[in-house]
């Protein structure tokens, strides 16, 4: 059973599965875009956002998680913590890669994708300057007195015409 085994398999046993994910990984931070198969692609992201938000804290210890996690890469690990002290990811809150689908592939029809890094900056939502106007109130509740209205009136229609006379 596999009790407390999050993420996917990926075809194989538990070590290859690791070993494969920390390739990719370091293939990624190496040239910024990879060329993998979905699922896989899928299971990296949460690795590389947790090394690129190591790196954005900048101390020791994250930077000593990183090089395990990247396994025992020191020159990589230095690379990206330059990159991020730079201002490459400063802006963005987290989403630091982008996966492009491709289609599937020709031998055994899998889904194909370009994995990359997301560089460009965080283009910021414009604030409006004009505020909304208070609600009204719902319209259920608007017909029912106009209802309510109109019934007073057609009520007293009669009554009035009969004075009148």
């Amino acid at each position: 059973m596999r009790h407390y085994k999050k993420g996917r398999k990926l075809g194989t046993d538990a070590a290859h599965t690791k070993a494969m994910k920390r390739s990719l990984v370091k293939a990624l931070f190496l040239s910024d875009r990879i060329k993998t198969v979905e699922s896989r692609a899928k299971e990296i992201r949460p690795d590389v956002d947790r090394i690129i938000t190591w790196a954005k804290k900048g101390d020791l210890h994250s930077r000593r998680l990183a090089i395990a996690a990247l396994g025992n890469d020191k020159e990589l690990v230095r690379e990206i913590f330059e990159k991020v002290e730079q201002g490459m990811f400063a802006d963005r809150q987290g989403g630091y890669t982008r996966i492009l689908k491709l289609g599937p592939r020709k031998g055994d029809n899998a889904p194909m994708v370009i994995m990359e890094l997301v560089t460009e900056p965080v283009a910021k939502k414009e604030e409006k300057a004009e505020e909304k106007p208070a609600k009204a109130a719902p319209k259920k509740v608007e017909k029912a007195e106009e209802a309510a209205e109109e019934a007073v009136e057609a009520a007293e229609a009669p009554a009035e015409e009969a004075k009148a006379e």
